[in-house]
């Protein structure tokens, strides 16, 4: 492939450019570029390097707190969780690739996601992942659901990183895009964190890890693309993954960052060699020089084009303190990597890169990084849907029936099918498997943990995204309050359709402020995230989809809640108000056909309020189980925590003035289950919880081996369990 080709109209498409987008290099570099330049700018200039649609709107988020070491701006986020441990984590996609390609696209996503961790000086103790599937119906679905979990088990599991927890959803409208986004979370010490912001005239640019191969070229321009049936033919663009390689690498690097010899560090991911350059250059003010002759290749006559666009993985930058090069080299030879220094840093603020005595590009540096094109695209808000009232709507079946029917539903039923294929106890510090509110990880020998989430409830975002956004942040605060948890921080992937479509747009833009708004009143900054735009197919975009993955402190792993009904003759407290909000409610789409009206609205004063009240239930031992209510309602909650304490519960009281369909599968925010050992107990509960304006009721106790609704036959727990565990297995054997 020839550098000085025509750049044609053609040509410029192909690589994801606008011609207003290729006038303005033009009128930048003042000639026209090479082929390895054009190439350059696509992987840097495309939405998944540049968030060009997004940057201006993401600007608003909160960001800081006193234990926020590191905001958003670099390979992750990075917050202080006490006894000088500092706690590092993001989440990514890698929706576009896993579509094509779904045992390496889900896989190659662990591994970058690990990578940005582990890029800061941590060391991985868990990763949790968000998927969303097509409608079981549709022929891809069971193919993709297989490739995809198969990849995150087979990549995570052999480098030694539990999978701890996450969400799997089904909606027709990720048919033809499927959403895997990938959360690591790392422990590394306060004071040792590394940045990939290069400092120092004249220092060595050093290449480490695998070779760089053929694969992946065009990835980031491929993720920044919507789809159309011809998805299958980008196959090529999808890199492959070593898991055995990462592992090697991130002992390898954590061994160099121990020498003091490394100023600067930034893992190879979208946009490959390009993108960790350009990137650890304009971040310092520096140049950058490459000399592509000296990069490690596994294939012969790679050009400038090929080996600035590979996106082959495991494969890391950094610059070096001179001097440090032998010592460096050492560490890498002895976990049989490769080490070749391929450049300098120069005063020059240009990106050069060199190949066979010949300059194959010569950019302006900050230009490609972080004065990459900002656009304020047009949107338009979501028009408002009508509040549904639920004494108007009707159920077509019993209450015990429509429980069944949605708790052996394909977003209700166990995942049980997924996790287990995950290794979640590897490393010895899982408190909390996968299954509850949240995920607790102990942090080395305790008594120190972390309570992890990721949570989005997609139809919200469609119905109303403002809401929704809060929404998915209050219900990462609700899982971490739960298991006894003090939420910290959180990372996001903002997954939705085409920018340039003004009603797309307007779900990002009102997403983003609903995030906005919830973070600023729980004090649950935002350190880190990704964004993931033109999710969609001929056209038609995926549901607006901003999982939240979340961080919490937990003091002492051994004073934790699980859902679980622990003991028979306990009591049942529902804390929280309740409307009987039917409104884009899972009921009201899987029990009556409809995915309609506003979801439920979120009172954030009355999250934290409900929050700290349940947190202070936990810790004095009160609370014997709590369980956060969302999806599907105080059904579906207390369904769950018959199933984990293998006891039934007998209901005898519901929140009053409702139908009782509204009362008990109604999604209203701010509200938990817990459990306590005796009517004293409950008693000095309802009091503590009218003294702080907390609404609380009592239910029911637990006992025996049914639940029994208000005014319904008893259910047993083994015909709740079948349902509840026999649809994925069965689905994923082809049975159904």
């Amino acid at each position: 492939m020839q550098n000085n080709v025509a750049i044609t109209p053609e040509l410029v498409a192909q690589h994801g450019l606008k011609p207003d987008e290729y006038q303005r290099i033009l009128d930048l570099i003042g000639r026209e570029p090479t082929l390895t330049e054009l190439g350059i700018f696509s992987a840097m200039w495309n939405e998944h390097c540049s968030y060009k649609s997004s940057r201006l709107h993401l600007k608003g988020l909160p960001t800081k707190a006193p234990w926020v070491i590191q905001g958003p701006g670099e390979n992750a986020g990075v917050i202080d969780i006490g006894d000088g441990l500092a706690c590092v984590f993001k989440m990514e996609s890698h929706n576009h690739p896993s579509y094509i390609e779904p045992y390496q696209g889900a896989a190659t996503g662990v591994g970058g996601i690990l990578r940005d961790v582990f890029t800061m000086g941590a060391r991985p103790i868990a990763t949790l992942n968000a998927l969303r599937f097509g409608s079981p119906d549709h022929p891809k679905t069971q193919h993709l659901v297989s490739g995809v979990v198969a990849g995150i088990g087979g990549y995570g599991n052999s480098f030694g990183v539990p999978t701890v927890g996450g969400q799997m959803g089904f909606h027709t409208r990720y048919d033809g895009n499927i959403l895997v986004n990938a959360m690591a979370v790392g422990i590394a010490k306060a004071d040792e964190i590394f940045y990939a912001k290069a400092t120092g005239v004249g220092n060595p640019i050093v290449y480490l890890g695998s070779k760089t191969g053929r694969d992946g070229i065009h990835g980031a321009t491929m993720a920044s693309a919507a789809f159309d049936d011809t998805a299958e033919e980008k196959r090529p663009t999808v890199q492959v993954g070593d898991p055995f390689a990462e592992k090697l690498l991130l002992e390898a690097c954590l061994e160099l960052m121990q020498t003091g010899a490394v100023i600067a560090i930034q893992d190879m991911g979208a946009a490959g060699l390009t993108s960790s350059a350009v990137e650890m250059g304009a971040k310092g003010d520096l140049g950058i020089e490459l000399d592509l002759d000296k990069v490690p290749c596994r294939e012969t006559g790679m050009t400038a084009y090929e080996m600035m666009l590979s996106e082959s993985q495991e494969r890391m930058l950094m610059v070096l303190k001179p001097g440090k090069e032998k010592e460096a080299e050492a560490i890498f030879i002895k976990w049989g990597l490769d080490f070749a220094i391929i450049g300098k840093t120069t005063n020059t603020l240009r990106f050069v890169i060199k190949q066979h005595g010949e300059v194959m590009a010569d950019l302006p540096i900050k230009e490609l990084g972080d004065q990459a094109p900002l656009y304020d695209r047009p949107f338009v808000e979501t028009p408002k849907r009508p509040v549904i009232d639920p004494h108007h709507i009707k159920s077509p079946l019993s209450n015990a029936d429509a429980l069944i029917k949605l708790i052996g539903s394909p977003d209700f039923a166990s995942k049980r099918w997924v996790w287990e294929q995950y290794d979640h106890l590897i490393l010895g510090n899982t408190v909390q498997s996968p299954g509850g509110d949240a995920a607790v990880v102990r942090v080395g020998d305790g008594p120190l943990g972390l309570a992890l989430t990721a949570d989005v409830t997609p139809r919200y975002c469609e119905a109303d995204p403002f809401e929704g956004g809060k929404q998915a942040v209050a219900e990462a605060y609700r899982n971490i309050v739960a298991v006894g948890g003090t939420p910290r921080a959180i990372t996001d992937n903002l997954n939705f359709g085409n920018p340039e479509r003004p009603d797309y747009m307007g779900q990002l833009v009102y997403c983003i402020r609903g995030i906005g708004a919830a973070c600023e009143a729980l004090d649950f900054p935002v350190v880190s995230g990704n964004v993931s735009l033109y999710n969609e197919t001929n056209g038609r975009g995926i549901l607006p989809t901003p999982t939240i993955g979340g961080v919490g402190v937990v003091d002492d792993v051994s004073k934790t809640a699980t859902p679980a009904f622990k003991a028979e003759g306990e009591f049942i407290l529902l804390i929280g108000e309740t409307k009987g909000w039917l409104g884009a409610s899972a009921w009201f789409a899987t029990i009556a056909g409809r995915e309609e009206g506003a979801p439920p609205p979120v009172d954030l004063e009355a999250e934290k309020k409900h929050g700290a009240f349940i947190s202070s239930l936990i810790q004095d031992g009160h609370a014997t189980a709590c369980h956060d209510l969302s999806d599907g309602g105080l059904a579906i909650a207390l369904a769950e925590m018959a199933l984990a304490g293998k006891i039934g519960a007998k209901i005898d009281k519901l929140p009053e003035g409702l139908p009782s369909h509204a009362a008990l599968f109604g999604e209203d925010q701010a509200r938990y289950l817990v459990t306590v050992k005796d009517q004293a107990m409950a008693a000095i509960i309802l009091k503590r919880a009218s003294s702080a304006g907390v609404p609380a009721l009592m239910l029911g106790k637990t006992g025996g081996h049914e639940l029994t609704l208000p005014g319904e036959s008893p259910i047993s727990l083994e015909r709740l369990k079948k349902a509840h565990e026999d649809w994925l297995p069965s689905y994923m054997a082809g049975e159904i």
